[in-house]
């Protein structure tokens, strides 16, 4: 393993990472420009709506961080076509979420409305990269809109994998990136490819991120946001983060439609994306314009278009299906528990507000249109519960994914079927074919992980004080990138100690990673040549 190609990719990642700082300087001038002589003035140019010089200086010193890291690694065996080994990937990834986190924090602590310490300012930034919707912030409908899209933009980028854009311009500095996507895409299965090279496959997956983005917007705004909300929002929603530019997050804006759209969304970024892909795949060669880069030409031969051919992925993928029959089972006993508790006296309401946090909550975005913590009975933890499941795997989701509960499930009935014919072969299968026993042990392993890491963060956080029902949601909501959770975490996580914010900081990587990324680095046999 060697450290000066790992070097060279930090340092480079992190200048990239720089240059986000430039859309939300923008919008800060944007916000405070009001006549022609702001243009000209010097605190209008240091300032901006509050948040300008927070960007000016994030820039310069995230930029001259990645610099002085890449400066002295420049001319490494990476530079000569050195591929990367499955060790520099892990590590480049652990290494670089973890800076990024640092990194982003700069502006947080630097502005002057907010103005975060260390701690809080690094929780918020990784809260966002790590798209768990977690927040320390509370006035966000007085923050400048520049600090308000910052943070949007730190969940958009955090939802594909800022490592997975990175891939895709790699190959044009001599850099082989397969190892950094096995290492960042989440799911038990690593190793299939959407395209022979790599490179293809994160630009395809970035275009389909952006195309949703796009439509997520404009149906918002037609809804009724103002466009900035509406640009802010769609970014949360697609990454399935959770920010929002107001404190009610969703319930500040009126409007059935709003709702609807965000839960249309939320369940579309909660599937596996190499679906989109497929899709995506099938729409584009029906299209009568062939685009290769820049360039736009009519296609000759184009097959006919076919909304069932188009769909054809989705209806054949055992994990879509258990996503869409959890979700719908958990919104249909929601909203009839709400109903004959009498919560909402209107029935309407009911379906509208329990369908939203259902849908919500189980994708891991944390969107809110209600305090669901104050609902009656077990509701509010069977709705945390719902956040261990989490989103399809390949998904902008969080949780355990829906493939390894599906997995679990099916090895478990394999084993009462057993128990009445013990010499039988019955294998598992997913979408008709065998899964491979490695596979199912894999599973396995990070479901016995993901237990212990839970239960040594849920007594960690129990010994800074706080309480059971607190510690419980506090570390379901941050390992699942989920967000709000129950007791004093239910509303935001200002009152909780510094070191129980470092805890959830952790959580929440762990989390994003999902937790052997991380792991590997603490084994001996990681750092043995």
């Amino acid at each position: 393993m060697g450290f000066h190609p790992v070097q060279r990719i930090l340092g480079s990642l992190l200048m990239a990472f720089s240059f986000f700082m430039l859309p939300p300087l923008v919008i800060s001038y944007v916000s405070a420009f009001q006549t022609a002589a702001d243009l000209l003035s010097i605190p209008f140019l240091v300032h901006g709506d509050g948040g300008a010089r927070a960007f000016l200086f994030g820039f310069a010193i995230i930029f001259l961080a990645g610099a002085l890291l890449w400066y002295p690694a420049r001319g490494s065996d990476a530079q000569r076509g050195r591929d990367l080994k499955i060790r520099d990937g892990f590590l480049v990834v652990s290494a670089f979420w973890l800076g990024l986190g640092v990194a982003g924090a700069v502006p947080l602590m630097v502005s002057n409305s907010p103005h975060m310490p260390l701690t809080d300012a690094v929780f918020e930034s990784v809260s966002g990269l790590t798209t768990t919707g977690a927040t320390v912030l509370v006035g966000l409908d007085d923050l400048p809109r520049s600090i308000l899209f910052y943070r949007q933009l730190l969940q958009w980028l955090g939802g594909m994998g800022i490592i997975v854009l990175a891939v895709a311009i790699l190959p044009m500095l001599g850099i082989g990136g397969m190892q950094l996507y096995r290492a960042e895409t989440p799911g038990p299965v690593k190793d299939s490819k959407l395209r022979p090279r790599i490179a293809k496959t994160a630009k395809a997956l970035w275009l389909i991120y952006l195309i949703i983005t796009v439509a997520c917007a404009l149906c918002y705004w037609g809804a009724g946001m103002h466009f900035f909300d509406a640009v802010c929002h769609s970014f949360s929603t697609v990454a399935i983060g959770g920010f929002s530019t107001h404190d009610a997050s969703i319930g500040y804006f009126d409007g059935h439609a709003i709702r609807y759209v965000a839960i249309v969304f939320m369940l579309i970024s909660g599937i596996n994306f190499s679906l989109h892909f497929l899709a995506w795949e099938r729409i584009r060669i029906s299209l009568p314009l062939e685009i290769r880069g820049l360039r736009v030409r009519l296609r000759k031969r184009r097959r006919p278009f076919s909304p069932g051919e188009t769909l054809r992925p989705y209806g054949h993928d055992s994990e879509f299906h258990a996503y869409v029959r959890i979700l719908a089972g958990l919104s249909l006993f929601t909203i009839v528990y709400l109903h004959f508790d009498g919560i909402y006296a209107d029935w309407s309401e009911t379906v509208r507000k329990g369908l939203f946090q259902v849908v919500s909550i189980g994708t891991t975005t944390g969107y809110t249109t209600a305090d669901f913590s104050i609902w009656h009975g077990a509701l509010p933890v069977m709705l945390i519960f719902s956040s261990f499941i989490g989103g399809c795997a390949g998904s902008t989701g969080g949780g355990m994914k829906v493939i390894r509960w599906v997995l679990i499930f099916k090895q478990g009935y394999r084993e009462l079927i057993r128990l009445l014919h013990p010499n039988a072969e019955i294998p598992v299968k997913l979408s008709g074919r065998p899964v491979p026993p490695r596979v199912i042990e894999a599973v396995w392993g990070f479901f016995s992980a993901y237990v212990v890491v839970f239960a040594v963060m849920l007594t960690a956080l129990m010994f800074t004080g706080l309480d059971q029902v607190t510690a419980f949601s506090a570390v379901a909501a941050s390992l699942n990138n989920l967000g709000p959770g129950l007791g004093d975490v239910a509303a935001n996580y200002s009152s909780i100690s510094p070191f129980a914010k470092w805890i959830c900081v952790l959580a929440m990587v762990m989390g994003r990673l999902e937790i052997f990324t991380l792991l590997v680095l603490a084994t001996g046999e990681f750092w043995k040549r």
